[in-house]
């Protein structure tokens, strides 16, 4: 089979006595987008910088589409973009100046450096705003500048550390259409992210780094079954908490958790919980709900459960907030 173009094993860093990373690994098939998920200071951004050649690991190996990233790395610098937290661009040029002088950067001809700036100005949307400063542009318009200056070269690997930090929803959704296109076209995308949607909506298959080292890896309904669905009543009246709560854990088989005054919430551990059955059994015990869902869980639950080694797993932890067992 053929070799995914992202691959790292067993890599190792350490900053003084912080470890970065404790063996990580990581496989990205081509032509997927792959979301690195972590709490800060878990090892994303270390992963990136000895992907793209900009740190090397104390241990392990890494491999861009074939090449080692530290014996090879030149190879591996001709085949990856890279678009950091915070976009690199001079304000002081046009969107057009940037691009033409990253392409002299990367030692394109004059003529063919001009091209391709106004090749991506225009399939990006910044056409209009091309011979204006940079210092002028939005938050969204300097993201989007700076997504495409890493893509001059037209790489088949592209690296984007929390693209859409500090973005407003409308800026968001369009740096998530840009990244939709260039996957549509072969590009293989390593994104880190702190929005956990952003994941969601865009990532192929996501891998949870902890303390230095992939937790979980997966698609994100893979990751969302390792929890299981999830029964949620908000009640009509808040005096029969109790009545209700004896009722789901009969169905669910373990205690409820309170979500809100008069919110009762218990993950699904059991199968074959259909909701007219849940409606027929509190409708018995005299429990007038306001309403009764089955959910999945949200890859925010997913990620509080996989990244926190305090919570009890059997505590319902909601949003990162403890809430009260009904018992």
């Amino acid at each position: 089979m053929e070799e995914p173009v992202v691959v790292a094993e067993g890599l190792h860093k350490h900053f003084g006595r912080t470890h970065a990373l404790r063996g990580l690994d990581l496989r990205v098939p081509a032509g997927t987008v792959c979301g690195v998920l972590g709490p800060n200071g878990a090892g994303k951004t270390t992963a990136v910088r000895i992907l793209a050649t900009l740190s090397r690991p104390d241990a392990g190996h890494a491999r861009i589409a074939g090449y080692d990233v530290v014996r090879e790395a030149d190879q591996v610098r001709a085949r990856i973009g890279l678009a950091g937290q915070y976009a690199a661009v001079d304000e002081k040029l046009t969107g057009r100046g940037n691009l033409r002088m990253f392409g002299r950067l990367y030692h394109l001809p004059r003529r063919e450096a001009h091209r391709r700036a106004d090749e991506l100005l225009e399939r990006f949307g910044l056409m209009e705003a091309a011979d204006r400063q940079v210092s002028g542009y939005s938050g969204g318009m300097r993201r989007r500048l700076d997504l495409i200056t890493s893509l001059i070269l037209r790489p088949p690997v592209l690296f984007l550390d929390e693209p859409t930090t500090g973005l407003d929803p409308r800026s968001r959704g369009e740096i998530w259409d840009n990244i939709r296109e260039l996957v549509a076209d072969g590009t293989t995308v390593l994104l880190t992210t702190q929005y956990l949607d952003e994941a969601d909506r865009l990532a192929d298959d996501i891998a949870v780094i902890d303390h230095g080292r992939v937790v979980a890896s997966g698609t994100p309904d893979e990751l969302k079954a390792t929890i299981g669905d999830r029964l949620d009543v908000v009640l009509a009246d808040s005096s029969m908490v109790r009545e209700a709560s004896t009722v789901m854990h009969r169905l669910a088989g373990t205690d409820p958790t309170m979500t809100g005054a008069e919110a009762l919430s218990v993950p699904l551990t059991r199968g074959g919980v259909r909701l007219a059955d849940v409606v027929r059994e509190l409708d018995r015990a005299g429990v007038a709900a306001a309403d009764v869902s089955l959910r999945r869980p949200t890859l925010d639950e997913v990620f509080l459960r996989l990244t926190d080694r305090d919570a009890d797993p059997g505590s319902g932890r909601v949003s990162g907030l403890e809430k009260e067992v009904v018992r």
